[in-house]
C-alpha cells in the first residue's frame, strides 16, 4: 500500500527539468581491448523516471570530449524529500552486440542547485565542477567534467563566452574582445577607439 501510495504522491508532484553540460571525461578503464573505446553518458535524477543520453565520442577513447547539453526531468519536491537525491551521469562503451558500463558519477542536488534569480546574470554563475567517476567495483578510475547553473537553466545560449579587456596601444585606447570558446582556445578582436 505504501508503493502505491508513494506513486500517487508523486504522480501529483510538479516536474522541474534541469540542465547539465557534460564537458568530458579522462583516464577511464578501457573495456575494450582490441578497438577503440566510443563512449556516451546517460544522465538522470530518478532513473525510472527520465534519463538522457548524450552522442557517442567515436575519436576520444578513455578520455572522451562531448561539450553536450542534456536536459534532465525529475519531481520537483524531490530535493526537498530526499537529501541524497543526486544528478547520476553512467558513461557506457558503445558496443555493436551490447553496451557495457564503463564508470558512474553522483553530484548531489543540493550541492548543485543552491537557487538564485534565472533572470538575473550574476545571480546565476556556472559551477564547472570535476568529480571523481567509479568502477562497478568501486574502485575509483577517472575524472568527469561537467557544469550546471544553481537555478537548473544556463542563461547564455552560445557556443562561446565572450568579455571585453581594455588597454593602451601606441597611445591609442584599443578595445579587445576576448572570445573563449567551451572546449579552451581564444581568439581576439581588437577595436579602435577615437
Amino acid at each position: 500500500m505504501s508503493d502505491r501510495w508513494t506513486t500517487f504522491q508523486r504522480g501529483e508532484d510538479e516536474l522541474r527539468e534541469i540542465e547539465v553540460l557534460i564537458i568530458s571525461a579522462q583516464d577511464l578503464k578501457n573495456v575494450k581491448h582490441l578497438t577503440k573505446m566510443r563512449a556516451y553518458a546517460v544522465v538522470y535524477v530518478e532513473k525510472d523516471f527520465h534519463m538522457a543520453k548524450t552522442q557517442v565520442d567515436e575519436h576520444g577513447g578513455t578520455n572522451p570530449t562531448r561539450n553536450q547539453l542534456v536536459k534532465v526531468k525529475f519531481h520537483a519536491k524531490l530535493a526537498e524529500k530526499d537529501v541524497l537525491a543526486a544528478v547520476n551521469v553512467d558513461i557506457y562503451e558503445h558496443g555493436h552486440v551490447r553496451e557495457k558500463p564503463v564508470v558512474s558519477a553522483r553530484v548531489l542536488l543540493c550541492d548543485v542547485l543552491k537557487g538564485g534569480d534565472a533572470s538575473d546574470p550574476v545571480d546565476n554563475p556556472i559551477q564547472c565542477l570535476t568529480v571523481q567517476v567509479w568502477r562497478s567495483s568501486g574502485r575509483p578510475q577517472g575524472l568527469l567534467n561537467l557544469w550546471v547553473p544553481p537555478t537548473g537553466r544556463f542563461l547564455m545560449r552560445r557556443e562561446s563566452l565572450s568579455f571585453s579587456v581594455k588597454e593602451v596601444a601606441d597611445g591609442e585606447m584599443v578595445e579587445r574582445e576576448v572570445a573563449t570558446s567551451l572546449g579552451g582556445g581564444g581568439a581576439a578582436v581588437e577595436r579602435r577607439s577615437d
